[in-house]
């Protein structure tokens, strides 16, 4: 058989780098491409499980050092530009719009199309506003008024130039309402829902729809005072032979007395979708729009709206729907259980919100390049939940690898006795592979994992950036070896310490200890354990609190 070691190496280090560690079921399907048959996997696979433990061990620098040796094993890769999206049309005073409800503050399912949204409008120095769709009084949750923008700003990083609040503009709705009327192309429908449905579904006119415009204007005007929620609907005039059911003479206005978290009892008519979404694209000059593809209808909609008024439609590129797996995306049912203590909040660290990935220390560039990466398509994409994050910490690590600090954290310390250790006060390291800057650490009594004893117990091991020692057996003994740095198994060590606590994302806090050097962090700041993963600092005190990153 063809020697694929050198290949194993290859990919081995790439995936592990791309992942946080390699995997078997990642490399063995890559080598059938380098000769390997099926016949052989069986006999293949001890070496394939041998190179994945040993890439595994290494360091993210001692993997990018090692991977330079092995590029030229790695098949080239034909892909689409980093940045690619299709071009617009007439870009000229270039204007989007996002158009978010306030049932709560955005998540992963938001920040797809407000991402596409937003670099559109980096790249050509357009426009982009966020608007708040606060007209059904029913479905509010008033803290994402400051929420949302916050978020939005956030993952654009601050390239929203206006923010709108449909509700404050209830007075603009109603004169665009009134110059249907006047054109006639409104009708105040009071018809009993059930007979209203059944002369649609046959193509047939109610008997609203004929009255004289004189009369559609007094039913408007009776809408404000007499007619009693659920009475009376405000009807766009179509095509009642259209084809889909859902075109015909869709309403447009209606009354809800529920008081408004914002307004309160001010405004008893409010807009449906399709007509206060319309007036505000007019209203603000929209001239591109990213939309999912299950609101083609709704585009069809505003488009007869925008021909009553003789204006033209904006650019309209439709996308498919993600659907993330395993991920609460319902804003209405994750408030519920906030409330009933199942989360600690918008930013429980197990929920898919922007808050929480923020205090995590993921970047709005690690979901700007996920974004990208999907593009504008109109296939739809199931996505789990172990893809998605397996995605955004790739990008992720990209980003902060380069500038967060290196540190110890040892998760179940044990103090290890090292007979005939030359005496060292303290070591000089480097804050990070590529800084110049070094930190002093103090050597006095050492700890190591209980797990890494465990795992080593009887081999030589280098305490990273010290010395080599042989650990017992049995004990938690090991004997000074030498200062040579070898090529064998490095471990993370802590002599003076800060307790430390770090949360995981499915909500386990694991307990440890930390060097010293953490007390200088500043509140927020991401920095890498080494050997263990990311982690941004959350908490200063006798216990420093951190939040895992990823790997």
């Amino acid at each position: 058989m063809k020697s694929l070691t050198k290949y194993i190496y290859a990919h081995a280090l790439k995936n592990s780098l791309e992942h946080g560690s390699a995997v078997e079921g990642k490399i063995l399907p890559k080598l059938f491409a380098h000769g390997l048959e099926k016949s052989q996997i069986k006999s293949i696979m001890p070496e394939i499980k041998k190179i994945i433990e040993e890439v595994n061990s290494l360091s993210e620098e001692e993997k990018k050092s090692m991977i330079e040796e092995y590029k030229e094993f790695l098949p080239e890769r034909h892909v689409r530009p980093e940045n690619y999206l299709p071009e617009l049309k007439d870009i000229k005073n270039l204007v989007m719009r996002f158009e978010p409800s306030p049932s709560g503050p955005l998540h992963v399912g938001h920040s797809y199309v407000l991402t596409l949204n937003a670099e559109y409008v980096k790249r050509h120095g357009g426009k982009l506003i966020l608007r708040i769709a606060d007209t059904n009084p029913e479905n509010i949750y008033p803290p994402t008024y400051k929420l949302i923008p916050e978020d939005a700003n956030w993952l654009t990083q601050d390239t929203i130039s206006e923010i709108i609040i449909q509700s404050d503009r209830i007075p603009i709705y109603y004169k665009y309402a009134e110059k249907l009327l006047d054109l006639n192309k409104l009708y105040i429908c009071t018809c009993e829902s059930e007979s209203y449905k059944e002369l649609l579904n046959k193509s047939k006119a109610c008997p609203c729809r004929e009255l004289p415009k004189e009369e559609q204007k007094s039913r408007w005007e009776k809408m404000f005072s007499t007619y009693k929620q659920g009475e009376a609907v405000v009807r766009l005039k179509t095509n009642l032979k259209d084809k889909n059911p859902a075109m015909r003479d869709f309403p447009l206005f209606r009354i809800n007395e529920t008081p408004h978290p914002r307004q309160k009892k001010k405004f008893r008519i409010w807009p449906l979708m399709n007509i206060a979404v319309t007036v505000d694209d007019i209203e603000s000059k929209i001239t591109h729009i990213i939309r999912a593809k299950d609101h083609a209808d709704n585009a069809k909609r505003q488009a007869i709206i925008y021909s009553y008024l003789n204006l033209k439609s904006p650019e309209t590129m439709f996308v498919g729907r993600i659907n993330f797996l395993g991920m609460p995306l319902s804003t209405t049912e994750t408030r519920k259980a906030i409330e009933r203590k199942k989360y600690s909040g918008w930013d429980d660290i197990r929920l898919p919100t922007l808050l929480a990935l923020k205090r995590r220390g993921f970047t709005p560039q690690a979901l700007v390049k996920y974004a990208l990466g999907v593009g504008i398509t109109l296939t739809d994409k199931t996505v789990s939940k172990e893809e998605f994050f397996k995605s955004i910490e790739a990008f992720n690590r990209q980003i902060i690898d380069s500038t967060a600090d290196r540190y110890s954290f040892i998760h179940k310390p044990i103090e290890l006795k090292i007979l005939n250790a030359p005496k060292i006060s303290s070591v000089k390291v480097p804050v990070h592979p590529d800084k110049k800057e070094q930190k002093t650490i103090k050597v006095g009594k050492i700890f190591i994992s209980e797990n890494d004893f465990e795992k080593f117990k009887g081999e030589e091991i280098r305490l990273l950036h010290l010395y080599n020692v042989k650990l017992h057996a049995k004990s938690h003994n090991a004997e000074y070896t030498s200062k040579e740095n070898k090529n064998i198994q490095k471990i993370n060590w802590v002599s003076s310490f800060v307790p430390t606590q770090i949360l995981l994302p499915t909500g386990e806090k694991i307990q440890g200890i930390a060097e010293e050097s953490i007390k200088t962090l500043k509140y927020n700041e991401i920095v890498q354990f080494e050997r263990f993963g990311f982690a941004k600092l959350d908490k200063r005190g006798k216990k420093h609190e951190f939040w895992f990153t990823h790997k």
